[in-house]
């Protein structure tokens, strides 16, 4: 759920309530599509920062419950039945796809529920607008704040699989931009059903027809050689999947193929997402 807790927010929900006539409409304000300048979006990413830190402990506790209930639940019970995977304990095989779908949980639901919450129901985004930030800036703040929180998210599941010496460290610090491009990556598609979204209920659309069957057919929980070839080829679209397939081996000290197969994809999800969005918050802002 969102930290913008309305009633933490009050001069901005003062601000949303007043009478049409008094409050200037995001129509009054010609939005480019793309941030003003390299630094804007920095104030926009601070501003959520400052709101977290009020909570950042419970907060950090909802994120990382989820992951590693998978973690240890899946890992000691069936690692006991699977024994190894690829040469390592299941449990290791787990604890790197584990980092994966984390950072797409995080990403996605920090850029679904609590941007939703800032930019429809507190309306945060209309007074960020009067200030000399453009939609873009609004945009690329929210995703880069979406992606830190996932950073943290996997960093966190790659520190304990580390401590109890599932995960190699040398590794691990190898795949730190990969988590920061698959962050970014998977913010920038959640931004995207945020846009279309009219209400909360509405994501869960995007969680049960897109988030569940890529966690599971990315290889997060199995390796993907044990899909029948249809399936397998057709996960070859899947951005998690190409996440997991560089977390993975880097992680477990093995060795990466189709390094640039793999950040391409991502790149272009990225890339491709960021645009779309921007574009469909612009028509929605400004309609």
């Amino acid at each position: 759920m969102s930290e913008d807790n309305p009633r933490t927010e009050v001069v901005e929900r003062r601000a949303s309530h007043r009478p049409a006539t008094a409050r200037a409409s995001a129509r009054d304000y010609p939005q480019p599509l793309l941030p003003r300048n390299s630094r804007n979006w920095m104030m926009v990413w601070y501003r959520n920062y400052l709101v977290w830190k009020k909570l950042a402990i419970p907060s950090m506790i909802g994120n990382l419950a989820d992951p590693m209930i998978y973690l240890f639940g899946l890992g000691l019970g069936l690692g006991l039945m699977v024994g190894q995977v690829h040469g390592v304990p299941y449990i290791a095989f787990l604890a790197a796809g584990t980092t994966g779908s984390s950072v797409m949980m995080s990403a996605s639901f920090e850029s679904m529920y609590s941007a939703f919450s800032r930019m429809h129901v507190q309306r945060t985004w209309e007074a960020i607008m009067h200030a000399p930030l453009t939609l873009g800036d609004i945009v690329l703040g929210e995703i880069v704040w979406a992606a830190s929180k996932a950073v943290l998210s996997g960093s966190a599941i790659m520190l304990v699989a580390w401590a109890l010496g599932y995960a190699h460290a040398g590794g691990a610090l190898m795949a730190l931009p990969v988590i920061v491009l698959a962050g970014v990556t998977f913010a920038s598609l959640a931004m995207i059903v945020t846009a279309l979204a009219p209400g909360y209920d509405f994501f869960m659309f995007y969680q049960t027809l897109v988030m569940t069957p890529m966690l599971l057919l990315s290889g997060v929980f199995f390796p993907l050689e044990q899909l029948p070839a249809t399936i397998r080829a057709a996960t070859g679209v899947l951005p998690l999947a190409h996440a997991v397939a560089l977390i993975r081996p880097l992680m477990l000290g093995m060795p990466v193929t189709d390094v640039a197969l793999h950040l391409g994809v991502l790149a272009a999800y990225c890339v491709s997402a960021l645009v779309i969005s921007m574009v469909l918050l612009r028509r929605r802002l400004l309609r």
